[in-house]
């Protein structure tokens, strides 16, 4: 079951829930105000990978700012 993160247009929380991809866009209130006014909002996530030597790098193309980016930077978000 995946994590999916909300974000709340009364008092502006961000949280996570563990729901089924069936429910995913299906109302859910805010876990600090009880609201009914959240949505669903883009997920960012980061990958790593491990060198021969054990050194921990990150993957070419992850840690972006937007879902539009390609890199590490953005030009159209600031990221």
């Amino acid at each position: 079951m995946p994590i999916y993160e909300y974000i709340c247009q009364e008092c502006d929380t961000r949280f996570e829930k563990l729901r089924p991809l069936s429910k995913a866009e299906a109302p859910i209130a805010c876990v600090a105000c009880g609201s009914d006014a959240t949505a669903r909002a883009i997920s960012l996530f980061a990958a790593v990978s491990r060198g021969r030597n054990g050194e921990t790098r990150q993957v070419s193309g992850t840690g972006g700012g937007c879902g539009s980016c390609a890199g590490t930077h953005c030009a159209t978000c600031s990221h």
